[in-house]
């Protein structure tokens, strides 16, 4: 069996107020995937259930050491997912808000590259 790239689905996430990685990162995977459907798994690849797609998530967001891997995969319906998150991303000023437990001034954005695999015979 060969794994084979099916798609590759990009997407950006904030936390304006609260300062968590995680829920900047969730957003962006969320976002990646927000506007897809894949009916190439069934008619094209031939998965039978959709929990065998192979689910790699590669996100890049500030303080990557604090993210929640278990509930960024959370918003992934399907597969069997991994997690990759990576320094990067931005932090931009806004305003912290109190009432919003907020911590500071920062908002902080995360980018997400969510790649679908699926095994297939070799020839």
């Amino acid at each position: 069996m060969t794994r084979k790239r099916f798609i590759i689905e990009m997407g950006m996430g904030i936390d304006q107020h609260g300062q968590d990685p995680t829920v900047a990162a969730a957003r962006a995977v969320r976002n990646a995937i927000a506007h897809n459907a894949l009916p190439g798994i069934w008619e094209v690849a031939g998965l039978d259930d959709p929990n065998q797609m192979i689910v790699e998530v590669q996100v890049a967001v500030p303080h990557p050491e604090q993210v929640r891997t278990a509930e960024v995969l959370a918003v992934l319906p399907f597969g069997q997912k991994s997690l990759t998150v990576e320094a990067g991303g931005m932090i931009v000023q806004g305003r912290a808000i109190p009432v919003l437990n907020d911590k500071n001034d920062e908002m902080l954005i995360a980018v997400a590259a969510v790649t679908v695999f699926v095994e297939q015979a070799e020839p």
